[in-house]
């Protein structure tokens, strides 16, 4: 399962302050221990002269047993008791491989079960305090400012001339995979049907009569110079004049009658255009000729480059814009949505059960993937630094078992002395 070289701990800045509590609480059970074993020397001494101390010798002799016994416990779990390789001691060194799969297996079972992670997500109201986030106009701008960046980094990066080619191609596929005279017929219809073409009809009423009005000066010539040379100018004056007369009256009349003939041959002609548009073969081969004819015009090359140098002048003013400044539309869109979340319940619990989803989903796939990681890191470490850092880590309370057995051990065995003879 190992893979490369053991790993080494760095020290840790709290290193020194650790292992000086460590010494001190060793300092501690061992100095109790030596206290004991000094009182049972002492009791046994003194015991046949002075019966009663039967009771601290019994009592010293089983604090020096538990502590003893507590001592060796500890000790073995992180080295040999005094150098000695006794079988199962320096537990932690030689079963860290064991331990590192019990741990991986513990987390994945327990941490990373999908039921534990989905509990700890929705106490986190992760979609509620990411809108929240997103509805301050400086995090939006900010966020903002960040896509824009990264965006026209990606756009200048791109070759220029390719880029302005594959738009072009790209737009010249779209439009010739289009058929131009259906859809120009069915926008037409949407047209008739709501009478819009009426409106149409009214304004170009409108613009022929300021035409003939502003350019009568150059009707009365044009009428001059279509009469013969002998035809008196009273006469090309008087045809001037009913010419201009016969011209506005026929639109005024067409503006103010919503059924004169003209309406509605105008818009019979409409109808049969647009009848043609969508069922006409001839009609819609003229129009995929003309589509042509326009595809191959410079025109089209000139607009998409257009489209690209504009993207990309826009993008790149955008992300060169100071945060600092008004928030621009991104930002306030990304606050507004934000914003609108936060204000409807129900779509940001839908939110928060999709996030849940997405990352249970997520860790459900690649737990395994965890414990793996974590086993074969503590594979890894180096055993005696293993036992170190562990030590350093739980060593100081380890020391309290000793302290304990200790005193815990002296309370049974003069229990064990005492109790007896108190029934005699």
């Amino acid at each position: 399962m190992t893979a490369g070289p053991p790993i080494a701990f760095a020290p840790r800045p709290d290193d020194a302050a650790r292992q000086a509590q460590l010494d001190a609480m060793k300092r501690k059970a061992t100095g109790l221990l030596v206290a004991a074993v000094a009182t049972f020397i002492a009791a046994g001494a003194f015991e046949p002269r002075y019966p009663w101390l039967g009771y601290l010798r019994a009592t010293a002799e089983a604090s020096v047993v538990g502590g003893l016994a507590d001592w060796f416990a500890v000790t073995a779990l992180f080295r040999h008791p005094l150098g000695i390789p006794i079988p199962h001691t320096a537990i932690i060194g030689r079963q860290k491989d064991r331990i590192g799969k019990i741990i991986g297996n513990f987390v994945q079972q327990h941490f990373l079960a999908r039921e534990a992670v989905a509990a700890k997500l929705k106490g986190m109201r992760l979609a509620e305090r990411v809108m929240g986030w997103l509805a301050e106009p400086a995090n939006g701008q900010r966020i903002a400012a960040q896509v824009a960046s990264g965006l026209a980094r990606t756009l200048e990066a791109l070759p220029d001339e390719q880029i302005r080619e594959l738009i072009r191609q790209s737009a010249v596929d779209r439009i010739r995979a289009t058929r131009v005279a259906p859809v120009l017929g069915r926008t037409l219809g949407l047209v008739v049907a709501g009478d819009r073409h009426q409106e149409l009809l009214n304004q170009t009423i409108k613009l022929a009569a300021q035409a003939v009005t502003e350019n009568r000066s150059l009707i009365r010539q044009r009428v001059k110079a279509s009469t013969p040379w002998w035809v008196p100018g009273a006469i090309d004056e008087r045809i001037y004049q009913r010419i201009v007369a016969a011209t506005e009256q026929l639109l005024h009349e067409v503006s103010a009658d919503p059924d004169h003939p003209i309406r509605a041959r105008f818009n019979q002609a409409l109808k049969d255009f647009v009848d043609r548009l969508q069922h006409s073969p001839e009609a819609g081969a003229r129009a995929e000729a003309l589509k042509e004819e326009w595809l191959s015009d410079a025109a089209i090359a000139e607009f998409t480059s257009w489209i690209w140098d504009s993207t990309r002048k826009a993008v790149t003013g955008y992300a060169t814009r100071s945060e600092a400044g008004e928030p621009g539309p991104l930002a306030r869109g990304i606050s507004a949505f934000g914003r609108t979340l936060l204000e409807n319940p129900e779509q940001l619990a839908e939110l928060e059960e999709f996030a849940i989803g997405v990352i249970g989903d997520v860790i459900e796939q690649h737990r395994h993937e965890v414990s793996d990681l974590i086993a074969q890191t503590v594979a890894r470490w180096d055993a005696e630094a293993t036992s170190r850092r562990m030590e350093l880590a739980v060593g100081r309370d380890l020391q309290f078992v000793r302290i304990n057995g200790t005193l815990v051990g002296g309370l049974v065995g003069l229990l064990i002395y005492a109790v007896p003879r108190l029934f005699r």
